[in-house]
């Protein structure tokens, strides 16, 4: 069965490319003629310094749709006070009304005042009268085209937002106020300012941190607990809280998984992590963390191997894209991904790999608007890993990224005094992280030029600076999509303009030129000749371009293959795994080249390729594409040797595509691949942890198909020892699979109800009750068991 029919089947959560998004007319409320706010909506947003909260229309992740801003809230002693109230409505700055994103708008509104005399000029409809009101807002002049270096605004803000950090953090309920990133990263800023009258606060939280301890999501919490600690003493000399800083280092260090990586908790015994498996926002801060907490004086091999197995894991991502969500292909829909591209060029400065570094710090300085604007469950790391990274290519880096999007973004962030909520992504809902205090995260961007922390830059980059028209460039490269319109800007470029752009060091520019070409070429032909001259390039990007291009033509590129095929056996393992990916999804006209893509995959890894990525992607080009519906003429010999290789890959997706032949095979083709689809069940996948599940069903539902004896046995097992995300869904198909072999499998009904007994009592991370449930499913089937008589012959594996 179809790998990706068993994920659906067991109620498993996919990690699809999103869709497409054509702008599309929607209704957008006119609160002018008495159209009510939407009851679904909860989503208000902070309005700059005006001391007023308000609500506006959002679509897709955007508010690009909005014309209109409803006041919600007007804070006390506020600019705002006795000029806005609740229930006006905001449609226009300047006198002009609204002509584009009020957000963008309001936002650049606020920055112009603050340059100029304070006056933020708005028109506000009341109750059926506009009139134009005027905020006086405090002057801070304007950001320096290199800000925040050089810059007296971004100084002025970092200053004040300290100060009233301070003020806060002294109050009563502040710490029941705070999660424990929100409270690492407030006390970071702190020390990041560099002014000594704030060390005696951070010194306090610092022994908060050097006894914290959680019992869930340990990985998230932990990474920036660790990171303040460290920072402090690398930044004081003060080893008072190092025992506290090296205990939690240690726990990071001993709760890796076996490949490297971490969940939202740590790996359990057998190295393997739990629940929805390997997640990279909260391993790379990790791993930053245990680098700082190393350099301060946390001395362990253990720490050093997670290091180098984190390290090893993120690497792979350089050159090709933002690290993904998970143990994924890298992410190329956007330059960055939930801040995981900034992570990555932080990490990589740490650890001393300029090129990597410098890879992703451009990646970070390429994305912003709605690229930056949204992210998975939220937005607060994408912003918060935002100007440490781009930072790192300079001051022109990083006053290109201002003028773009920072300037009136984190202007329309700040409250009237000081504070920084956290604003969320355009949505109708609160985000995850709905409620979080991100006034040191946003302090950490100001403090850059300060240069008193790892965090902010105090070690200097060991790659050139970006220049101005760089700067520019790279900023380009971010603009022409949104979550509304993916398409347009992308379309409206002439073929050569987008071949050009198949050759960018981008990624992301790659891939939404190569959907520009596969779009256009409905209408009109592929420009295949064109794409396989670039494969002659001496561009290894413009070779990456055309491997993307031809893979979305599909079978179109068939006058490709001999060209893709000459890319296997180049020296870089990215470009062979895009073209073997080419090359799958051309489909038959590049079947000529299955036997060596069959012969590589059986290679597994190597000394370049410790992972064994590139068996990864070759199956998904073979077993995924090329043989998903059919065997005829395929040696079965090499397929075998093939099957048998993938079966032990790290990863459990990719051993997934490996079910999508079983049911081609009959018993006497199965019976050599026997043991190897045995083993496949009852020695699980170390990573893919959310797809690993997949081969091991599709394994054990073939096993009982021929009958074969040992799997009674694995499957009875497979009960206890199954990932529980999701467990109550496949439990039931797995007590018919035990069924189906009638009454051989009272064999196992005493391990089936010892592990009702164990659910009974309940499973760690499970809810109660599911687990309750199964346990009843699985009394049932043994009652059904006890009853059975048929003893259908059984084969045994040899």
């Amino acid at each position: 069965m179809n790998i990706f029919k068993h994920v659906l089947r067991f109620g498993l959560v996919l990690v699809p490319y999103l869709a497409q998004a054509q702008r599309e007319a929607v209704a957008v409320p006119d609160l002018t003629k008495g159209e009510a706010i939407p009851e679904r909506a909860g989503h208000t947003w902070n309005l700059g310094p005006t001391g007023a909260r308000g609500w506006m229309h959002s679509h897709r992740l955007e508010t690009s749709q909005a014309r209109q801003v409803a006041v919600t809230e007007v804070a006390a002693g506020s600019p705002a006070d006795g000029k806005l109230q609740q229930g006006d409505v905001i449609l226009g700055v300047a006198g002009k009304p609204f002509a584009r994103d009020p957000r963008v708008e309001l936002g650049s509104a606020i920055t112009r005042a603050e340059a100029g005399d304070g006056a933020l000029e708005l028109a506000v409809w009341r109750r059926g009268d506009t009139s134009q009101v005027t905020l006086e807002l405090a002057r801070l002049g304007t950001y320096h085209g290199t800000a925040p270096f050089g810059c007296q605004k971004s100084a002025m803000i970092l200053a004040s937002g300290c100060r009233t950090l301070a003020e806060r953090m002294q109050g009563a309920d502040y710490a029941r106020s705070q999660n424990a990133i929100t409270r690492s990263l407030n006390a970071l800023a702190l020390l990041a300012s560099g002014d000594p009258a704030y060390l005696p606060l951070v010194r306090r939280e610092c022994g908060w941190a050097a006894g914290f301890s959680a019992d869930g999501f340990q990985t998230w919490w932990n990474a920036y607990v660790i990171m303040l600690l460290a920072e402090y003493q690398l930044a004081t000399g003060d080893g008072a809280f190092e025992e506290g800083m090296t205990r939690l280092a240690l726990e990071a260090a001993e709760g890796q998984s076996s490949v490297g990586s971490w969940g939202h908790r740590y790996a359990g015994p057998d190295g393997r992590l739990i629940g929805y498996g390997m997640m990279n926002a909260p391993g790379i801060p990790l791993t930053i963390a245990l680098v700082m907490a190393r350099q301060a004086g946390a001395d362990a091999a253990v720490i050093d191997t997670a290091i180098d197995r984190s390290a090893k894991l993120i690497r792979f991502y350089s050159g090709k894209g933002s690290p993904p969500y998970g143990d994924h292909a890298p992410w190329t829909q956007t330059h960055e991904d939930n801040g995981k591209s900034g992570m990555a060029a932080v990490l990589f400065h740490l650890l001393g790999e300029a090129r990597h570094a410098a890879f992703f710090t451009r990646m970070s300085i390429a994305s912003h608007g709605p690229e930056r604007d949204t992210g998975h469950t939220g937005n607060f790391t994408n912003l918060l890993w935002a100007m440490p990274a781009v930072a790192m290519g300079g001051p022109d880096a990083a006053g290109a990224w201002m003028r773009e999007f920072g300037g009136w973004y984190y202007d329309l962030a700040r409250t009237w005094d000081f504070r920084f909520p956290h604003p969320g992504p355009p949505q109708e809902k609160p985000c995850s992280f709905g409620g979080w205090d991100a006034t040191g995260a946003y302090l950490l961007a100001y403090a850059v030029p300060e240069h008193n922390l790892l965090l902010t830059g105090k070690r200097p980059a060991s790659f050139a600076r970006v220049s101005p028209s760089e700067a520019e460039s790279l900023i380009r490269d971010g603009r022409g999509w949104s979550n509304n319109d993916r398409f347009s800007a992308y379309d409206s470029l002439d073929q050569a303009m987008l071949l050009d752009r198949l050759a960018s060091w981008s990624p992301t520019v790659r891939e939404r030129a190569a959907i520009a070409l596969s779009r256009r070429a409905k209408e009109r032909a592929m420009p295949v000749d064109a794409l396989v001259g670039m494969l002659g390039s001496p561009s290894l990007h413009a070779r990456y371009g055309a491997c993307e291009a031809l893979k979305l033509a599909r079978g179109k590129a068939a006058p490709a293959v001999a060209a893709l095929k000459a890319q296997l056996d180049h020296e870089d393992l990215w470009l062979r795994c895009q073209a073997a990916a080419a090359l799958g999804h051309i489909g038959g006209p590049a079947m000529s080249v299955l036997p060596d893509l069959l012969e590589r995959i059986t290679r597994g890894p190597t000394e370049e390729d410790p992972r064994g990525m590139e068996q990864r992607f070759f199956t998904f080009a073979v077993f995924g594409q090329m043989l998903k519906h059919s065997l005829e003429g395929v040696d079965r010999e090499a397929l075998n040797k093939a099957v048998v290789a993938v079966l032990q890959n790290q990863d459990g997706r990719a051993r997934g595509d490996v079910a999508n032949i079983y049911q081609q095979l009959s018993i006497d083709e199965i019976k050599p691949l026997l043991p190897a689809i045995h083993e496949a069940v009852v020695k699980p996948a170390p990573s893919g942890i959310m797809f690993a599940d997949g081969i091991r069903v599709a394994g054990l539902e073939l096993l009982a198909k021929h009958r074969v004896e040992e799997g009674i046995q694995a499957a009875a097992d497979y009960l206890r020892d199954q990932n529980r995300w999701a467990s109550e869904k496949r439990s039931p198909e797995i007590l018919k699979i035990l069924e189906s072999y009638g009454a051989h499998a009272q064999s196992v009904v005493g391990d089936l109800l010892a592990t009702a007994e164990d659910m009974d009592r309940g499973e760690e991370n499970f809810p109660l009750q599911l687990s309750k449930q199964k346990a009843r499913m699985i009394r049932d089937a043994v009652t059904r068991i006890r009853a059975a008589s048929d003893r259908p012959e059984l084969l045994k594996i040899l």
